[in-house]
């Protein structure tokens, strides 16, 4: 009985793993499919993608950076 509890939890975790797999798969194509389009990539947690506003960012010497 023990040995079935045991393979119902690693079949849970795999199937739970591959269903991870396949929505991570599914984001990444559309990030490609979004670049291929010239578009913005909308997703969420992406803040690289975002259009850069507001002043130049400061160095660590508190001087906004030169553009060279």
């Amino acid at each position: 009985m023990t040995e079935e509890k045991k393979n119902d939890g690693k079949d849970a975790r795999e199937r739970r793993l591959a269903e991870q797999l396949r929505a991570n798969l599914q984001r990444r194509k559309a990030q490609v499919r979004a670049r291929r389009s010239g578009e913005a990539d909308e997703t969420e947690g992406l803040p690289a993608s975002l259009p850069k506003e507001g002043p130049p960012k400061e160095g660590p010497s508190g001087e906004a950076k030169s553009e060279s």
